[in-house]
């Protein structure tokens, strides 16, 4: 029997990070990403891109414009500025899409039945975030928990790096030999460029931290990131 995968894929650092990983472990991977009525579609045309360079066996866009309807966040509505720094109050970014993991792991995963995938991989984190609560263990346990009830179905909801620090991302990345393509070709950027991006959104300062952590100290993130893989 087959293994299959089902990847929430986005185009950015993190989820093509996922792909690329995810790519030599399994017999089809499967990429779905949604089209919410984001801020920048530029998302959804570097997902298609990286996905068939990459060799995904499957590659779908689905349509949740609902998602846009009911939740008001910065990345949903063009006047709403995006942060350039992360708030360290208590109220969350106004770059937080209220219930969107909650809708694209429930979706992916109902695509993964379909399929039969018995894993649905997702790129969230709890180590460098920006503080999103759906990024979460707690949260993904509880969601893998209730989709196994719901739908009588052994799915496994993934999280490779729910425990990286951006840092050790990069070094996975580099540990696949896709450093170039993660820094040049993916889109985190909160103002929807390319590569390097604004440098000046929350998203930026993430992923150039990181790079930077990385690049400075190679030896000891990359011996960091093989102690957690083992």
């Amino acid at each position: 029997m087959k293994k299959k995968a089902v990847i929430v894929f986005s185009g950015g650092q993190d989820s093509t990070t996922c792909l690329i990983q995810a790519l030599p472990l399994y017999d089809e991977v499967h990429c779905i990403t949604f089209d919410y009525g984001q801020r920048h579609i530029a998302e959804i045309e570097v997902a298609q891109k990286l996905s068939k360079q990459l060799g995904a066996t499957v590659h779908k866009v689905l349509d949740t414009s609902l998602l846009n309807e009911l939740a008001i966040s910065s990345l949903t509505r063009d006047n709403i500025p995006v942060p350039t720094v992360n708030s360290s109050g208590e109220s969350l970014p106004s770059t937080f899409v209220p219930g969107r993991n909650i809708l694209f792991l429930t979706l992916a995963s109902i695509y993964a039945y379909q399929v039969q995938a018995e894993t649905v991989i997702t790129g969230v984190c709890e180590t460098d975030f920006s503080g999103y609560p759906d990024c979460r263990d707690e949260f993904v346990k509880a969601l893998n928990k209730a989709l196994q009830l719901g739908m009588e179905y052994n799915v496994r909801l993934e999280t490779p790096l729910m425990w990286l620090n951006k840092a050790e991302t990069w070094a996975l990345a580099d540990y696949h030999n896709q450093l170039d393509l993660i820094r040049d070709q993916t889109l985190t950027c909160y103002n929807g460029i390319i590569g390097s991006g604004c440098g000046n959104c929350d998203a930026c300062n993430l992923r150039a931290k990181g790079l930077n952590d990385y690049l400075g100290n190679k030896a000891d993130v990359m011996a960091s990131l093989k102690s957690k893989l083992a």
